[in-house]
């Protein structure tokens, strides 16, 4: 596990722009993230900026049978760690989020039930950050939920503009640096 961490460490100093962070998410914010989330009516969860996979395989553990969890990593390390994961329902893709809709066509998929995102929006260029967060609203279903940390609320007018107001916040101080979850239901 130590070593994992290491991994990480030096990885995300190194991609820090992509990254966000330098610390892999705590198994306290993993848990608050994922209890958002309703597995048994999901046929399709999308993961963004999977890292190193601590999220990834919490959600593999919950997945129903017939679910299949899609992962966007554009880091190339990242991406390679998570293609050792062996799971029949993973899909790990290496290209941006801003790439699902045509993505998940291609995977024979409309709609997305579930977008989990780790992704540093405030260190995205903004166009990038904006147009993320519109195409996951489009490939969203109805009442599916984007759920989205972040280390600050500057986020929250942009994501109240795109999911009409229905858009609630939750914090979790025992994350290194403590987080805002952003839980938007379409």
């Amino acid at each position: 596990m130590k070593h994992k961490k290491v991994k990480f460490f030096k990885e995300a100093l190194k991609s820090f722009k992509t990254s966000g962070t330098i610390t892999p998410s705590s198994r306290f914010l993993v848990k608050r993230m994922l209890s958002k989330i309703e597995f048994k009516d999901s046929k399709l969860i999308v993961e963004y900026g999977s890292g190193n996979g601590i999220i990834t395989n919490e959600i593999l553990k919950k997945l129903e049978p017939s679910t299949k969890l899609v992962c966007f990593e554009v880091n190339e390390v990242f991406y390679n760690d998570l293609k050792k994961i062996n799971h029949k329902q993973l899909i790990v893709l290496n290209t941006s989020a801003e790439d699902i809709e045509g993505e998940i066509k291609k995977l024979g998929f409309d709609k997305v039930d579930n977008i989990i995102s780790s992704l540093p929006l405030a260190m995205l260029p903004k166009e990038v950050s904006k147009t993320i967060i519109a195409n996951s609203y489009e490939v969203l279903k109805e009442k599916g939920r984007f759920i989205q940390f972040q280390y600050s609320t500057q986020f929250l007018k942009q994501f109240k503009a795109i999911f009409s107001k229905k858009v609630k916040l939750d914090f979790e101080p025992l994350n290194l640096p403590p987080a805002f979850i952003y839980i938007c239901e379409k």
